[in-house]
């Protein structure tokens, strides 16, 4: 039986869900992931009979933990789904990255591609046919000779986004060996498609597709981050 999803909010129609690094947001049927939680969590609350809808208008990597929504018709999902390609939802994020950056705060801007037929993505020339604009702003929150906590906002949401561009600077996520980090995280899990990397979505703010209303909603970290003892004032203040 799956787990129950952890709801940071339910409003009407719309979930804010705080995602564990190692899960699926989506996945094949009978495959653990967010949502088939959600919907076994919906079929026995509400005791709906035959199938459960549910719309996922964006997801997080596997290994990546924090907020996201999900929703139960599809003119929620919809209007969810314009804004993101509007770019007005407002997606903040904190990683703990390998090395420092050379500056406090600043946007990095890369051309990017997902690698055909691979869980992985790559920079490109702007020139090549599918070269895809990146774009995050980051701001440095704490540092230690080692490590540096970052606080970043996206202002396009591609695949591998933040991983890659992190890489790119030298910064590679703790965790992420896909993007070149030496560093573990979390728990050291048998399978390693479920290990996390040190990259949370703190925060997730977007209108209600309803409502209207402001939905602004900040997910918790997870035990795993106390690991990083430098920093914890700030991760559990």
């Amino acid at each position: 039986m799956p787990a129950d999803p952890d709801i940071l909010l339910e409003d009407g129609a719309v979930f804010v869900m705080n995602k564990p690094g190692g899960l699926l947001t989506q996945g094949p049927p009978g495959i653990d992931s967010l949502e088939l939680r959600t919907k076994h969590f919906l079929k026995v609350r509400d005791e709906k009979p035959g199938k459960v809808y549910l719309g996922v208008p964006h997801r997080l990597d596997r290994p990546v933990s924090g907020a996201i929504t999900v929703v139960k018709n599809v003119r929620a999902a919809q209007r969810i789904s314009k804004q993101l390609q509007e770019r007005t939802v407002t997606k903040t994020y904190w990683a703990v990255v390998e090395g420092q950056p050379d500056q406090r705060q600043g946007r990095l801007e890369h051309w990017m591609r997902k690698i055909p037929d691979q869980a992985k993505s790559e920079l490109v020339d702007a020139t090549h046919p599918d070269a895809k604009n990146a774009v995050l702003d980051f701001r440095v929150l704490a540092a230690t000779d080692e490590l540096t906590l970052l606080e970043i906002e996206l202002q396009t949401g591609r695949t591998h986004q933040i991983r890659l561009q992190c890489s790119a600077m030298n910064w590679p996520i703790v965790g992420d060996s896909l993007y070149g980090a030496v560093r573990s995280f979390g728990l050291d899990a048998l399978d390693e498609r479920q290990r996390w990397i040190a990259l949370h979505a703190r925060r997730l703010a977007f209108e209600h597709p309803i409502s209207k209303t402001l939905v602004d909603q900040t997910a918790p970290l997870s035990n795993h981050w106390r690991a990083f003892e430098k920093f914890r004032a700030i991760l559990f203040g």
